[in-house]
């Protein structure tokens, strides 16, 4: 904004002072603040060069020389634009995003980073609109620009309604207020209490035992502390316990959570690979039937125009100049019908019938199964699966913490061996280390080793600890005993404590409970299995921690508890925990254990020749662990490679070239983010895998969308996962998700039986009309024949062949993947095997018939269509089995496939006997019948016969020598 001041010989002054008085009423708006301080630099300024030019007159005696009536000086209308000197967007958002300490100590640390955000870590920004403008500018609007531009999305909808509503707590100018998350900006100083969502990322500042759930950006489920140690906050996160003020260093698209979501907002598009496969089929099927019609049209109309084609009575059907022009007309219009027809036939429209029918059909078994498919594609895709990654906590875990071991003193107490003398003697103890004057309610031995951990204990229960975790059911503490202080966990320390005093007693009790490699510090004597307490010295210790150790090598979060007591002195009150002279009451080993039928599922994927990999926020050794408990790793093979376990940061540092060469061996990857899931998605596609993931939480949304199948649980499963998968698994249950690969290979095989089905159909039709035509110049088989024939084999057939369900030889065989054929040789040896027996047996009824069968021309047709339709019927059962020579097993359990066939014959007599004039054709004996009948029924012995012919090339499970090994129980 430019002003003019006018030279000093001007009534300046008058003229701004009365406008400061005429505005002296405006001073409530914003807009007439910056007038008013505008007004008051003009004046100022006007003011200082009078003051000086007066100075200089007085000062030199001089004569001004002759200037400009006015000067023009460009003054901002912003308070405040500070460039952010030394950090950029990108920078902070990184930072933050991959927890880089190295990164936070580069700009000086948390205080620094608030000094370059122009950020008082006490007072927050000013807010000043020029200010806030300023901070959008630069950094953006705390908005997920995604949701936007894909409003039709229900997953965003959702997400959208759900984030409107949050309001937060910031400082500002030194005084909080309340604002939506919205308006949030970088520099920000947000407060955070219990059960606030973080609403951008950020540092911590200070506060007080702030602990974090990351679950919606992990998956783990585990509380994680923020302090100056690890000062990280994530956009999207929750608040669980304690308070505190954070920093804000990145809004909307650019947080983790925007990032996230943006890689889930974009519409893929892909084809499936059946889709694929049926695309080039149906065009090369299309081509060849165009082709053979082009050639019948040829053909035919040359042999009708040069006299070569003749009437049922052996006269020319042409004759130059004396065959009428109707005639004519008539003539070419029904070899243009059967040219059109070859077309109709040659490609198989049932196909597209035969896929949905046979989808929707597995779609309803698969309810019964626990599998709700949403995409109705994705039944046939995971057929195709060579790849399944899947998350760890909540699909392969239980999701709940169970103490597998416990141990008093020494010795380890197994449920099968402890007694009823001793749960007591345990009880007894525990209550004589919490003070509590509870009776009755003496538990089994079998509390001591399954009782189920309910989470991290509040400050409330915190008396209890030891019962909770032990599966023992104790009253309200409050109404026996007397809390004096707390020491609330701490992260460093690793443990938390109690001092208690019982109601109308003198005695002081302090419990703790913790890590055990801190309690057993802490103590001084310990409790051994008869209840007795022995001194601690120094073999006893060394012997205790050796027992820790090795709990921690199989991956068991190892808690200790223990307590003391002592004497009230002189009425004094202690205050103050004891954190020395403690007795050790025991340690338990706690897990996240695998859920039941986990390991045999994995390793009928593996037999499947399908490869299971397990990606994980948890560390390596935990994941290790899980992973050889689940079958995925085998520690005689896997564990002497070094890429079979790696960790996210590892995996995203590598270069495309060199995570595509080793995406092979890669078995397990923890600490991943979500963005370290989907670079390994993408990384298994483009080495030409047809992926499938499993996943529960928000964070596995990106991998769910990207994945050729995603897969959500349904009881733990958030709603974004869901609306990001292709199939919400409804158990949570790994072993499910084999139950939808052995659909999915169903659903493939199904396709491929009718696929053969009609094609062997087509093929014969087509060579027996081309080879009728160009031999005789007439075609066996008539336009409506080929219709109705094309019409009850694509719908009944396809209805017949889609309702058989999976056996369990389809996971004896290696998956098909995104590039083998849809048409296998196995495929082609029984279609060309059936196809060649009916050819030659209607070639030789077209030109013998008459004469093998003695009867006329238009019975002999009608035999000739009666037994092509027949022979599709009787070849329907040699469709059920690609493979096995048995075509009847399991054929009483498909009652719809004997409907069907019962259905076609029925229509089919009806077509022959009682549609005769509309078919063309004639009525049949019983003979001529049975004749038809013997005919077709020799595709049964042809079928059996061809299949024992072997095929080149077949493969065959175990694919390779690391698979054989794999497939071993470690």
């Amino acid at each position: 904004m430019f002003l003019t001041l006018r030279s000093p010989n001007k009534p300046v002054e008058n003229t701004m002072l009365n406008e400061l008085e005429d505005d002296d009423l405006s001073l409530c708006s914003k807009r007439h603040q910056r007038r008013w301080r505008m007004a008051f630099r003009v004046i100022f300024f006007t003011r200082a060069l009078v003051s000086m030019s007066q100075k200089f007159l007085h000062n030199n005696n001089k004569v001004l020389l002759r200037s400009l009536s006015y000067v023009a000086i460009d003054i901002s209308t912003n308070d405040h634009e500070v460039p952010f000197v030394g950090v950029d967007k990108q920078m902070l958002s990184n930072m933050v995003k991959e927890k880089s300490f190295e990164s936070l100590s580069n700009l000086g640390g948390v205080n620094q980073v608030a000094s370059i955000l122009d950020c008082d870590t006490k007072g927050g920004i000013r807010g000043s609109e020029a200010d806030l403008g300023h901070r959008i500018n630069v950094f953006g609007r705390n908005s997920v620009s995604a949701v936007s531009n894909f409003k039709q999305s229900r997953q965003f909808q959702a997400l959208a309604n759900e984030s409107s509503d949050i309001r937060v707590e910031v400082v500002r100018d030194g005084r909080r207020r309340g604002l939506s998350i919205f308006d949030v900006v970088v520099g920000e100083v947000v407060c955070l209490k219990t059960g606030d969502q973080i609403p951008a990322d950020g540092l911590f500042l200070n506060g007080h035992s702030l602990k974090v759930d990351e679950s919606s950006m992990t998956g783990e489920s585990d509380r994680v502390e923020v302090d100056e140690k690890n000062p990280f906050l994530l956009s999207g996160t929750k608040v669980t316990a304690g308070y505190g003020f954070m920093l804000v260093t990145s809004v909307g698209m650019s947080t983790a959570w925007g990032e996230m979501m943006s890689s889930i907002s974009h519409e893929l598009n892909e084809e499936t690979p059946l889709q694929a496969r049926l695309n080039k089929l149906t065009s090369w099927i299309g081509k060849i039937g165009l082709t053979v019609a082009v050639l019948v049209l040829a053909v035919m109309l040359i042999r009708y125009f040069t006299g070569n084609t003749r009437d049922g009575m052996g006269k020319r059907e042409f004759v130059g100049g004396k065959t009428k022009f109707d005639d004519v007309m008539n003539s070419v219009i029904n070899i243009i019908a059967a040219a059109v027809t070859i077309i109709v036939v040659a490609i198989p429209e049932g196909l597209p019938l035969a896929v949905t029918l046979t989808l929707a059909f597995s779609m309803k078994r698969m309810m019964k199964d626990h599998a709700m498919v949403r995409k109705l594609s994705a039944c046939e895709t995971m057929g195709s699966a060579t790849t399944i990654c899947t998350d760890k906590t909540g699909t392969l875990t239980l999701n709940q913490m169970k103490v597998t071991e416990f141990w008093l003193g020494k010795e380890a107490m197994k449920s099968d061996a402890c007694s009823l003398e001793l749960a007591q003697n345990l009880y007894e103890l525990l209550q004589e280390a919490v003070g509590l004057n509870t009776t009755g309610n003496v538990y089994n031995s079998n509390s001591l080793s399954t009782s189920e951990i309910t989470g991290s204990p509040t400050e409330k229960a915190i008396l209890s600890w030891a019962m909770i975790d032990l599966g023992m059911n104790v009253d309200e503490p409050k109404q026996y005993c007397t809390v004096i202080n707390v020491e609330a966990f701490n992260s460093e320390k690793k443990r938390s404590g109690v001092l208690m005093k019982r109601i109308n007693e003198k005695v002081f009790h302090t419990h703790w409970k913790g890590a055990a490699e801190m309690i057993l510090v802490m103590c001084s004597h310990y409790y051994v299995k008869s209840g007795t307490i022995r001194i601690l010295d120094g073999e006893e210790r060394t012997q205790i921690e050796k027992i820790i150790q090795e709990m921690a090598a199989k991956s068991l979060r190892c808690i200790a508890f223990a307590h003391t007591k002592a004497a009230e002195a002189d009425g004094q009150v202690q205050e103050k925990l004891e954190e020395t002279g403690l007795t050790l009451l025991g340690l338990v080993g706690l897990k996240d254990p695998c859920r039941p039928g986990v390991r045999a599922a994995v390793e009928s994927c593996r037999n499947a020749g399908v490869n299971v990999k397990m990606v994980t926020g948890d560390n390596v050794h935990t994941a290790r662990a899980i992973a050889i408990e689940c079958g995925i790793l085998n520690p005689d093979v896997d564990l002497n490679k070094d890429e079979a376990v790696i960790e996210g940061v590892q995996f995203r540092s590598l270069s495309a070239e060199e995570r595509i060469a080793k995406i092979e061996s890669i078995r397990v990857m923890a600490r991943s983010s979500p963005l370290d899931k989907l670079l390994m998605v993408q990384s298994l596609k483009q080495k030409g895998h047809v992926v499938a993931v499993t996943g529960d939480g928000t964070n596995d949304a990106p991998a769910l969308r990207a994945a050729d199948i995603g897969l959500s649980m349904g009881i733990q499963g958030t709603e974004v996962a869901k609306e990001s998968s292709d199939i919400v698994i409804m158990d949570d249950n790994f072993s499910s998700v084999v139950t939808v690969l052995r659909w999915g290979r169903c659903v493939y095989n199904n396709i491929q039986k009718f696929l053969q089905f009609q094609l062997t159909v087509n093929v014969a039709a087509l060579v027996i009309n081309f080879g009728a035509a160009v031999s005789s110049g007439k075609v066996p088989l008539t336009a409506v024949q080929l219709l109705w024939v094309n019409l009850i084999m694509d719908t009944l057939g396809a209805l017949a062949l889609a309702t058989e369900q999976p056996t369990n030889d389809l996971m004896s065989k290696p998956p098909v993947g995104r590039s083998k054929p849809l048409i296998t040789k196995i495929m082609w040896r029984n279609l060309i095997s059936q196809a060649i027996y009916q050819v030659a047996i209607l070639l030789t009824l077209q030109f013998k018939g008459r004469s093998i069968l003695g009867v006329k021309e238009s019975v002999k047709d009608t035999m000739i269509f009666n037994t092509f339709v027949l022979c599709q019927i009787f070849n329907e059962f040699n469709e059920r089995k690609l493979e096995k020579k048995n075509i009847f097993k399991g054929i009483h359990k498909n009652k719809l496939f004997l409907a069907i066939i019962g259905i076609t014959i029925a229509l089919q007599l009806v077509m022959v006997e009682f549609l005769k004039k509309f078919a063309d054709t004639e009525r049949l004996n019983w003979g001529q019948w049975a004749a038809c009948i013997g005919i077709a029924a020799m595709s049964w012995p042809i079928g059996v016969l061809i299949k024992c012919t072997p095929v080149s090339g077949k493969q065959l499970l175990p694919i390779n020598q690391e698979a054989s090994r794999i497939h071993k129980n470690p």
